[in-house]
This record gives C-alpha cells, structure tokens and sequence, in this order.
C-alpha cells in the first residue's frame, strides 16, 4: 500500500529585532503614562472645578432654569438682637405661554387655562388690570417671564396659593385649570430698628451692595453665594432637575449694644431739641457726637451722631431738600446732600479736639521723667512765646498749678509751661505713641487720614507745640481721642477698636471670633494711676464735676476748642470720661460743635449730655455704685424741665 505523503507548510515565525521591541515598549510606555495624565487632569479639574462647569453645562439646556437666591447674612447686636435681616419677598411671574396652552375638548384645541387663571389673579391682587393682562397673553403669547407684581410678602400671595392648590376630600385639586402664574422668590434688607445706628450698621442698595457702615467694610461677609435649579433631558431624553442649593451669607455679632445706642441716640435728641427750640432758631448744634467703648478691649459699645436717616429708606431727603430743590438739582448735587447724612461723624470728621488733650502731654511728660508730681507752676494768666501772646482759660490767672490742679482748672498757662521741660522731640514722639496722625484701623469705611493734619518734630514750632499741648492747632478724630484716652486710664494699653465681635455661618456656628488687639503700650501702669486720679479729682472738684452722677466714682476731662477763625466765638466743647474710677468698665467720649447757645465756650453742654446718658447707662451695665449719694449736682442750677442746662457759677472761669 502507497502513503500519500501530505505535505505540511509550517506556519511562517516573525521575529523583532531587539531594538524594535525597545522601540514597542517605549512607545506602549508613554501611551500608558499619557492616558495616566489625562485620566489625573480630568479628576484634578472635576476636583477644583467641576461645579463651575457643571454650571456652566447645565445652563446651555434651553429648558427650566431658575436661580435660588442667597440670603445676606444679619447683623445683630452684642445681645442677639437683630439690627439688619433679609427677609423673604416674592414677584409674581406671568407665564403667557402656559396661560395659552391649548388642550383637546371634544376634537377642538380650547385655551382652558386663560379664564380661570385670570379669575384668581384679579381676586387676589385687585389692583392688576384686566386689559393689561389680555395684552400680555395676545401680545407676547410665547413669553414665559412678565413681572406682574414685585416684592410682595408671603402673606400677600398666600391668597392665590392657597386657591392654587386647595384640593377635596379625596385630594383631587378644586382649581387644576389655575395655571402659568408662579411666585419667584428673592430677599430684601429690612432694618427692624429704621434709624438706629444708621451711620454705623449702613444699608444695601440694588444687588446686595453694601453702602457706608458695616454692610459695607463687611459686604463681601455678608453676602453668599445663589443657588440654582436647572431642568434639563437627560440621556434617555427624559426630563430631569438638578439643585444647586445657594450658599447664604455669614452673620456678624457685633459689640454695639441696642439698648446703650438707644439711649445715647434719644439724649443727643433731646439735647438738641432742647436748644433748637427753648433757646435760638435752628438746630440744637452743628454736630452732637458720642463714642461708648469698653478701654479694656477695644470693644465698641456705641456710636451716634445727631444726623440720623431711616435704613430702610436711606434716600429720603425729607427735612433736607425742599421738592423744589430736589426738582432742581443734579444727581451729583443730590448725592452730596445724601452723603452728607450718610456720613459717620465720629470716624470721618476731624476737628481740634481742646483740653481732652492734656492729660496725654502730662503722660509723655510723666512717662520721660521731664515732669514728676511735686512740680509747680505759677499761672498768671497769659504765656508769650515767640511774639505771640497765649491766654489761659482764666485770665487773671490761676495762680500756682500742681500737675493735678492743672488737669483740675484746665489750665493752659501751666500746660505751655510745661512743653519748655518736654521739648519738641519728646512732645512729638508721644503724639505719635498716643496714635495722634495715625488711622485706628476700626472696622469701618471712611476712617479719616489726619497724618497731614499734625505737627511732626520736623516742622513743629515752640508755638506750634504750646497749643498742641492743650488741643489746639492740630486735628483728630473722634475714635482717634477715644482710643487714646482709654490707654490712659486703663493702664497704658493701646487697643485697636473694633465693632465686629463675632462671624456665624448660616447654621449659627462661629466662624471667626475677634479677639482684642493690643497695638503697644503707651505708658506704664503707674503713670496711668497717676492720671486717673488727677482725673476723677477734675469730676470730683474740676471743671468736670457738671457731669457728676451720684454713687459713682468718675473720672474725666473736660474740652473747649475755638475754632477756625480764631475769634469768631464758635466752640467745640467735649468731655471724655469713664466709670468707675479703681476699675474703668466704660469710656464715653461726646463733643458738641457749636451749641446754639449765645455762649458756646462752656464744656458743660458735653458734660450734661453725658451725665443724662451715664444715669441710664451705668445701672443698665450692672454697674454698681461705689461712692455715698453727694447730691453734687443740686446746686448747678440743673432744671427737672432742661437737664441739659447748666448755670455758670459767678466768678468761676469755665471750660
């Protein structure tokens, strides 16, 4: 038997060099490494950014998209009340083209939706007119946005919601032919208290934008982020919703306290009520200011100023434009006037601040060893000082002044005298040490810059530091004097002042808490027992007993400022102050510019200000008192009709 021999090809075997293997490799390598990239950049972005373009993805879908405001943060008191909120209100939306859908009845295309929905409108909101709403539904039957009603409480649209919605026993709706109207929700600034530290709290103006005040310094704080809804078909061409909820603004917790902001804010109204109608024609003063701190921390506890405007209608000119002038003016013109109520007194006016000066030059004095407590100085009335002729309050002269008794009579004589031991360098350096030229750094908008409103050792003359010395011939600002004068009486320690306490988010968590800052010490501890004994004398037997409350042990000094021109009998009068004298728990600092009084160079204006604010302030703080009942102020000639009228004493020189 023959075999057939079958013949077998043998599959052909490709072999790669080596060097086409490595080629492989490295490029199967940087494949891998490039796809590693990719997927790391993709996760990185989605990580960092995704939101932004999840956002930006879901609003290119042409369907449903509503945004979900944010709701500003509030601003409260030291006590949680509640100064500034935003509250709900709702628009009502008109949607013509759901008003017009058509529906089959019978064979035909009927327009169900039009009269009953037109009904319920004109019920619930009576002032809209008929005609106007047939318009939009002829006019525009494709809109889906007409504004027919704006800023509406929930109580004002309540009404048509409930005819909306309201439903039988079995849960079917009474009114399903309702349909194209929906309420678009947004919030608006409400200030609970209208007027109530206006200058300090400020408004929001179109666009959560805050205006002066703290909604402005904190505006980006108290703003948050919206939120949005989008509808949108998703894969399988089925429509969806996706909620991006919107993040609300921070709250801030600030150190003002109502209760002490309202009492300060009705006792400069009374006082210039007083004068503007018992004594001359127009206003009680140019300006009547007060500052309330705490000296140990900083801690702001009020701040008023006669100009007040309503928060919630911060453009109001009434009582400041006729409608005449209103008719007439630019809206620059305009502006002025209203930047002129909104502005904050006691952090944006400068002036000449007068006596409140002079315990800092007798601290720089003291501090330096240039002055010790047994000095002496004769006043007579008068100092010449290169060629010119400086008067002390007293003109015929005090006689002879210890460091006390001229804190005590205010005695500028003797506070000049004093400047020949200090010298130029050393009064300079400690203008400088007490803040003097230098913003605070408070927490406000508006701070003034006084740097080129001060002498510097550079270009100060022997007569420019003889009126420093007792207030005159440079200027400050009301919470640069505050501050400066806490440092005095609480043992040298400078604090930043602030009025923002702390920060909560939107559930009530604290964010951020501020805890005083102290900026640097300007004198010791012993200096400043020193002076706070020199000043409660000046309130016990000086020029400041006028402020005098009973059972309290004070301290303070008293100011008197002429002003520019020199010689034209308009004063700036202050008193600066604190409570109780071993342990100061309360500062107050007011000045009255240009009392309406034939006599404006008389501190007791100030000082009887701020005795009718301590009398409610003190007991209010659970100070208690510390000094038996004096009756000292029984023989000042203080009516029960004006208490803000004070008799000079005969032959008395005051300040």
């Amino acid at each position: 038997m023959v075999k057939k021999e079958v013949n077998k090809r043998k599959k052909p075997i490709f072999k790669f060099s080596k060097a086409m293997r490595m080629k492989l490799m490295v490029l199967f390598t940087c494949i891998t490494l490039l796809f590693c990239a990719l997927i790391g950049r993709l996760m990185y972005i989605n990580y960092t950014s995704g939101e932004k373009y999840k956002e930006k993805v879901l609003s290119m879908q042409s369907y449903d998209s509503v945004t979900i405001p944010y709701q500003r943060g509030d601003i409260l008191d030291s006590n949680g009340t509640v100064l500034a909120t935003s509250v709900a209100v709702y628009n009502v939306i008109m949607d013509c083209s759901v008003m017009n859908a058509t529906t089959k009845v019978d064979g035909e295309n009927v327009k169900k939706y039009v009269e009953p929905t037109l009904e319920a409108l004109l019920e619930c909101f009576p002032d809209l007119d008929e005609q106007t709403l047939r318009g939009y539904l002829k006019n525009k039957p494709d809109s889906k946005y007409i504004i027919l009603k704006k800023k509406l409480s929930y109580d004002e649209i309540q009404p048509f919601i409930n005819m909306q919605e309201a439903v039988d026993e079995d849960g079917n709706k009474l009114n399903p032919n309702i349909r194209g109207v929906w309420f678009e929700k947004e919030f608006q600034r409400y200030y609970p208290f209208d007027s109530l530290a206006s200058s300090v709290i400020g408004f929001v103006s179109s666009g959560n934008v805050g205006t002066v005040g703290l909604e402005n310094y904190y505006n980006s704080t108290l703003n948050g982020i919206n939120g949005r809804e989008y509808g949108y078909l998703n894969s399988d061409s089925d429509f969806e919703k996706t909620v991006i909820a919107p993040t609300h603004g921070s709250t801030l917790v600030t150190t003002i306290d109502a209760n002490i902001q309202s009492i300060v804010e009705k006792k400069i109204k009374e006082f210039n009520d007083t004068y503007r109608d018992n004594y001359t024609e127009g206003d009680g003063s140019a300006n009547t200011a007060v500052i309330i701190l705490d000296p140990n921390t900083g801690a702001v506890l009020a701040m008023a100023q006669k100009t007040v405007f309503d928060l919630n209608n911060p453009r109001d000119l009434t009582g400041i434009m006729t409608e005449e002038e209103k008719a007439e003016a630019t809206n620059e013109q305009i502006l002025a006037e209203l930047n002129k109520v909104w502005r904050n007194y006691c952090i944006s006016e400068t002036f000449e601040p007068g006596s409140v000066q002079k315990p800092f030059t007798i601290a720089g004095g003291l501090e330096t060893g240039k002055l010790n407590i047994n000095m002496t100085f004769e006043c007579d009335g008068h100092e010449e000082i290169g060629g010119h002729k400086i008067s002390c309050v007293n003109t015929r002269g005090h006689g002879i002044e210890t460091l006390e008794k001229t804190l005590m009579d205010s005695c500028n004589d003797s506070i000049m005298q004093m400047t020949y031991l200090l010298g130029i360098d050393t009064f300079s350096k400690y203008q400088g040490i007490f803040n003097f030229g230098q913003k605070t750094g408070i927490d406000l908008p508006g701070e003034a810059n006084t740097a080129g409103l001060i002498y510097t050792a550079e270009n100060m003359t022997k007569v420019d530091m003889a009126t420093n010395a007792f207030g005159q011939n440079y200027n400050a600002t009301m919470i640069q004097m505050a501050s400066a004068f806490a440092s005095v009486i609480n043992g040298g320690y400078y604090y930043q002042p602030y009025l923002v306490e702390k920060v909560l988010d939107a559930d009530g968590k604290t964010i951020s808490k501020t805890e005083p800052t102290l900026l640097k010490q300007t004198i010791s501890n012993s200096t400043s027992g020193i002076l706070k004994k020199y000043l409660y004398n000046t309130v016990t037997s000086g020029t400041a007993k006028h402020v005098k409350v009973d059972g309290y042990s004070m301290g303070g000094k008293t100011g008197t400022a002429e002003k520019l021109p020199r010689g034209n009998e308009k004063y700036l009068v202050s008193y600066a102050g604190f409570a109780p004298y071993d342990n100061p728990q309360l500062l107050i600092y007011c000045i009255v510019d240009e009392p309406n009084s034939e006599e404006q160079d008389h501190s007791y204006y100030a000082q009887n200000i701020c005795r009718e604010i301590l009398k409610e302030v003190l007991p209010y703080m659970n100070i208690y008192q510390d000094e038996e009942l004096t009756g000292i102020n029984n023989n000042l000639g203080i009516t029960g009709t004006d208490p803000f009228y004070t008799k000079a004493e005969e032959n008395t020189p005051q300040e």
